[in-house]
């Protein structure tokens, strides 16, 4: 009996702090449009500077994840390769990973160039529906306005 009772005394105590740990609560659309208001005028304000990081570290955390998501699906697929095959897997991964993301930056872009067109998307609204997650429409204007060809 007071091994169940610490055992179940044991559950309470480990259920708790679980019940306090949410998800992060994601940017919306029109949070991000919000602080996108004071470009191109007030790029070195506060809100400018949080616009400008929010998308640019979208593209950051796409890079750092595309490449890594092909290689470990590339490595489950176990078939032996020509030397040439395996040459151009390893030469190319970060284009074939940009291809699945479906928007291709290519050459190094600006990232005022990116940011602008992102918050002229933002501003026409296109994305505007209560309660969008920002990522959504950042990603939906990288795959418009950098299509991969």
């Amino acid at each position: 009996m007071i091994l169940r009772t610490l055992l179940l005394l044991g559950i309470i105590l480990f259920i708790i702090p679980l019940q306090h740990a949410q998800a992060v609560k994601p940017l919306t659309v029109q949070e991000l449009a919000l602080h996108c208001q004071a470009l191109p005028d007030r790029a070195n304000s506060v809100d400018g500077q949080y616009c400008i990081r929010y998308i640019q570290g979208f593209i950051d955390g796409a890079i750092a994840t595309d490449v890594r998501v092909l290689l470990n699906v590339e490595a489950d697929h176990n078939h032996k390769e020509t030397f040439t095959e395996r040459a151009l897997r390893t030469r190319t991964a970060h284009d074939r990973a940009a291809a699945y993301a479906e928007f291709c930056l290519g050459e190094p872009v600006p990232l005022g160039e990116v940011v602008e067109k992102v918050v002229s998307d933002l501003n026409q609204r296109k994305y505007a529906e209560e309660g969008i997650a920002a990522g959504i429409a950042v990603y939906a204007s990288l795959r418009k306005n950098y299509p991969c060809k």
